[in-house]
């Protein structure tokens, strides 16, 4: 049918748990304590040195420590703080079946989801996995988005969808020139996804494979 690129946290895994101690881990080694992870969500998705800046208005310097602090938790507990969402595994095996080529496109750095993949044993579903370099590289969804189809070794065209749960997925789909599912299951709001431009929003896992079909049958305008 195509090549669908799907989104790691919040839209394969609800990875909250992890992710928000991780980033209160970091903040309070920045010196601001949060005691309410609620407020940590909005840190799910968007490459993290730059929320580091705009939610907790670090420096780009402080950033990059808060970064590595992250890492200092993430790594070892934060990062199997983690589930599978229900029916995913399914849905993953229905969109193979339907001839769908698979991989990961997330900007997490691609060691880390290549472990909670494997963890989950989730990694056999896809061809490739893309995530962002532990150097700070390859930030931007575009960026993991075009390196995602390069190793796949196929050109932007109507049947490449990206799936994911926030806004910068969506964003990250337009500027490569590919069309998105919005999945409302995430951490990103529905308005949220529609307002970013989502071809379409899906609120059940089990409805994933008729979406992407949908999606992926539509041509560039």
């Amino acid at each position: 049918m195509g090549v669908g690129l799907l989104d790691l946290d919040g839209t394969l895994t609800d990875s909250k748990v992890g992710i928000t101690r991780s980033v209160q881990y970091a903040l309070r080694r920045a010196g601001i304590n949060v005691a309410d992870f609620e407020t940590l969500i909005p840190y799910i998705g968007p490459p993290l040195q730059d929320s580091f800046v705009t939610l907790a208005g670090l420096s780009q310097t402080d950033a990059i420590r808060a970064v590595a602090s992250y890492r200092e938790y993430f790594s070892e507990t934060g990062i199997f703080e983690n589930a599978v969402y229900p029916g995913i595994p399914e849905c993953l095996e229905a969109l193979q079946g339907r001839g769908w080529r698979l991989a990961v496109a997330t900007s997490k750095p691609t060691v880390f989801a290549e472990r909670i993949l494997d963890h989950f044993s989730l990694r056999t579903h896809f061809e490739a996995v893309v995530g962002a370099g532990l150097d700070g590289s390859r930030r931007q969804k575009h960026e993991v988005i075009a390196a995602a189809l390069s190793e796949l070794g196929v050109a932007t065209d109507e049947r490449c969808v990206m799936v994911g749960d926030r806004e910068h997925d969506v964003t990250g789909a337009k500027t490569a020139g590919l069309r998105s599912v919005g999945v409302t299951w995430g951490y990103g709001l529905v308005q949220e996804l529609s307002e970013a431009g989502a071809d379409l929003l899906v609120h059940a896992v089990a409805d994933l494979p008729e979406a992407m079909d949908r999606v992926g049958r539509r041509r560039l305008t």
